[in-house]
Parts: structure tokens; C-alpha cells; sequence
């Protein structure tokens, strides 16, 4: 059983523990010496991690390791720019003996993937508007047994197994209520963008059975998942004979989310259902950032830096 969680890792202790490889390579230093750089997880998060003392011995078996390997470690906790490092003293690959349960290592989402399927799917069957109805329940039942599992990024929001149904489903509850309040928007409209606007991720980010991503796909490195998303909606909307205009309405909707050409949208939105998308998008990934960030620490500490959020440093209140 675990005793160190990544998330509970404190400065200038030393910890021995398993951990599960999110990413690994062997890397040259300023002085010219070979060093090994490792992203540790588990459940709670990921810890940066440095092995800079390498042995001959030990290079085979290190250039050996990749995402999804179990390793121990003994390490001391330290910190460097605000953010928690290990500095790996031993290290080596686990076995059986040591009797490891799997669910200590996969970082997921509080929910059961299957409850958050069957709430999407829900809210894409009642749609009133029917072309909108066929679209999102055609892609949702294609694509499901990946959905099941697929992260919605490879190291940031959602990185987790069934991380793209929780930021979908999320966005999906947000969006059902922003349409009570300002009630001239198309509901449906809403909601689709919400259900298509990541769907290519699934596509664009590689990712094992337990929602690990070692990476993006040639295409999805090529394209993105923006043009992605786009191609796919071509291709199905012709098949279904879709409206032209409103799937070209849903295709801007998918390309101008990110908001800015810098993040890979090169129209800002130019309709009310496109703008909310966009703030759905945003919100839900910096609330996860956020809440991320404050799980296990203390109320009046504040987190190590986050990057995502600017490098902020986000402080848990004492109330």
C-alpha cells in the first residue's frame, strides 16, 4: 500500500515510494553530464523528478522505462522555483512481489465514466432540434468505448482517465444553465458545440487503456484537433444531410473556441452560442487547474506555482 502521495509530498523529506512514469528520457546537463528526467504520478498528481548522478549500469535500464511503468524510488522532496521536485538518489522497476494495487496509480475523474456518457447522451437525445439530435448521438455512440477512458489532454486540464467525458459533462451542466439566464440562445446550439468542440481529441492525443498519454499523434500534430474536429464534421453532416449553414455554424464553433490565432483559432466568435462556448471551455479548464492546484494543502498555504494559470501561486483561504 502507498504511504506517499504526490499530492502530500513536503519539502526536505525523503520519501521511498512507487510511482507510476508519465514521461522519461535521459538528458544532457549544462556540465556536459547525462542525467535522467522523470514525470512521477499517481492518483493525486504529477511530481517533476531528476536522477543526476547516473551510473553505466543503470543506463540500460533506465532508456528501458516509459509511460505506464511502476517504478520505486527513494528520493528527497525538494523545491525548485516554487515547484516540488524529487531528487531520485535510487531507483528500479517494480515486480510482482510487490503486490501493487493500480488504482493508487491512475489519476481519474471523481465520476464514473459510465454515468457521465449516459448524462451527455441524455442531453444530445432530447434535443428538440432533430438534425442537431442525429449529429450528436451518431458521434457520441461511435466514438463511446474510447470516450470511456480517453484523457481531454496529454499533460494539462483533464489529464486524467475519463478526463474528456468530465470536461465535456461539466461544460454541459454550466451550459444548461448560462441558456436559463439568457434565454435568446439556441439551447441545442449550445450544446452541441459543447458535445463536438474536443470530440477530435480522441484522435489527436495518444492515450493507453488507462487514460495515460504519452503524447499527441502524427495528425494530431500536423492538424490539431480544431481542423480535426472539422474534417469530422464535414464528413459526417454530408452523410446525415445536415443543414449546410448550420453546420458551418457548429464548424465555427469548433475553430474559433480557443479564441486567439496563438492558441489555434484563427476566427474569434462571430455568433451569441459560439462566445459562450468559448467562456464554457475556459472555465471549466481553469476551475480544474485551480482545484487541482489546492487539493492537499493546508488553508492558509499557498500551492506550488502553476503554469497553466500563469505561473500563479493560489492560496487556500483559512475559512
Amino acid at each position: 500500500m502507498k504511504q506517499y502521495y504526490a499530492a502530500d509530498l513536503r519539502n526536505q523529506t525523503e520519501v521511498t515510494e512507487f510511482f507510476m512514469v508519465k514521461s522519461a528520457g535521459i538528458k544532457v546537463g549544462a556540465n556536459k553530464k547525462q542525467y535522467f528526467d522523470v514525470l512521477l504520478g499517481d492518483k493525486t498528481g504529477e511530481v517533476n523528478s531528476k536522477k543526476w548522478d547516473i551510473a553505466e549500469s543503470e543506463i540500460e535500464m533506465l532508456t528501458q522505462m516509459k509511460e505506464g511503468d511502476i517504478i520505486k524510488v527513494r528520493a528527497q522532496v525538494t523545491d525548485w522555483q516554487g515547484q516540488t521536485q524529487l531528487r531520485i538518489g535510487r531507483i528500479r522497476m517494480c515486480n510482482a512481489d510487490d503486490k501493487l494495487d493500480i488504482s493508487d496509480f491512475i489519476k481519474a475523474a471523481p465520476e464514473k465514466s459510465e454515468d457521465m456518457y449516459d448524462f451527455i447522451y441524455q442531453v444530445a437525445d432530447e434535443m428538440k432540434d432533430q438534425d442537431l439530435r442525429k449529429l450528436c448521438t451518431k458521434v457520441l455512440g461511435d466514438n463511446k468505448t474510447k470516450l470511456m477512458y480517453y484523457p481531454a489532454a496529454s499533460k494539462n486540464h483533464h489529464a486524467e482517465y475519463g478526463g474528456l467525458l468530465y470536461h465535456i459533462k461539466r461544460m454541459l451542466m454550466t451550459g444548461l444553465r448560462v441558456c436559463q439566464v439568457y434565454t435568446f440562445l439556441n439551447q441545442d446550439m449550445v450544446a452541441a458545440g459543447v458535445i463536438l468542440h474536443d470530440i477530435e481529441k480522441l484522435n489527436e492525443i495518444e492515450s493507453n487503456e488507462y487514460g495515460i498519454s504519452p503524447g499527441y499523434s502524427f495528425e494530431g500534430q500536423l492538424l490539431g484537433h480544431i481542423v480535426q474536429g472539422i474534417k469530422l464534421l464535414d464528413k459526417v453532416t454530408e452523410e446525415l444531410g445536415f443543414p449546410r449553414e448550420k453546420a458551418l455554424m457548429l464548424e465555427h464553433m469548433i475553430l474559433s473556441h480557443h479564441y486567439e490565432p496563438e492558441f489555434g483559432s484563427p476566427k474569434k466568435p462571430l455568433f451569441p452560442e459560439a462566445e459562450v462556448l468559448h467562456y464554457l471551455d475556459i472555465l471549466d479548464a481553469r476551475m480544474f487547474d485551480m482545484e487541482n492546484a489546492l487539493e492537499g494543502i493546508a488553508p492558509g498555504e499557498f500551492s506550488d506555482r502553476v503554469w497553466t494559470l500563469d505561473n500563479r501561486r493560489l492560496y487556500k483561504p483559512m475559512d
